[in-house]
């Protein structure tokens, strides 16, 4: 386990839980956003890991977004937030493993944008969401690139124009949030899906990842060609291991597969 006075993590088999912790907020600054990036590079250097959890400490905030207080203080808005862009996860290339959020509070500006970086968001019931940048004349940039590509383009525009706020049941019934639970249960509803994803083939998510990202500007045929011609490497990597060969061989056995991520 690693402890840092805004950043902690616990580990367990496969999976790395990553709580991001400065009371009142949860706010990041530039020091804390490169030590999330920090993190979070470890994490997907690291052979052993496969899934990560990131949520927020305390019971009230999972992410309050920038610091303003840092702002206040002479931060720059476009300083070095370290190698994963804001948060450690937004522009860190070849993440290519799950990451679940746990949204156990308040989740707004560059939180929210930090929770839809990850790949699925559970959330505690009371917690809330907001883009309020439109109120400070500030642009939520990284929100109004991904949002309208997650969620239908009115709702996403809704959001981003007005600011408002909306709570768990809104964002499940919008897709932000895959499931909303009890706030006591969300730990363990985080760790459930954990493990289920730490469970499964490293590789193939590795490869969903990558043709998910690379594709996104691409038109059907050509990123389906490019799959097919093994051009991405994640893909090329999958189909020449032994988990490639293992998945066959338990389907024709009728037995769980044994993955070793190679």
């Amino acid at each position: 386990m690693m402890s840092d006075s805004s950043v902690r993590t616990r580990r367990e088999g496969h999976i790395l839980e990553v709580t991001l912790d400065r009371p009142k907020a949860n706010a990041i600054d530039l020091a804390t956003s490169r030590l999330l990036g920090e993190t979070f590079k470890a994490f997907r250097d690291d052979p052993e890991l496969r899934v990560a959890i990131l949520t927020g400490g305390g019971e009230k905030f999972f992410c309050a977004g920038w610091d303003l207080k840092a702002a206040s203080g002479g931060e720059a808005v476009d300083g070095d937030y370290g190698i994963g862009g804001f948060g450690g996860i937004q522009e860190l290339g070849n993440l290519n493993k799950p990451i679940v959020a746990a949204v156990n509070g308040i989740c707004c500006g560059g939180g929210l944008e930090l929770a839809i970086s990850c790949d699925i968001i559970v959330a505690a019931e009371s917690a809330t969401f907001a883009l309020p940048e439109i109120r400070s004349g500030t642009v939520a940039d990284a929100a109004s690139i991904r949002l309208p590509k997650r969620i239908p383009y009115h709702v996403a525009m809704d959001l981003l124009l007005t600011g408002r706020w909306f709570d768990a049941e809104e964002a499940v019934r919008w897709g932000i949030v895959r499931e909303a639970v009890p706030a006591e249960e969300l730990m363990d509803k985080a760790w459930e899906l954990a493990r289920l994803l730490a469970s499964g083939p490293p590789l193939v998510y590795a490869a969903i990842k990558e043709i998910v990202r690379e594709a996104e500007d691409m038109r059907f045929q050509d990123a389906l060609s490019r799959c097919n011609t093994r051009q991405f490497a994640t893909v090329d990597r999958l189909y020449d291991s032994e988990d490639n060969l293992e998945g066959a061989r338990a389907f024709a056995e009728k037995r769980d597969p044994v993955w070793k991520g190679r």
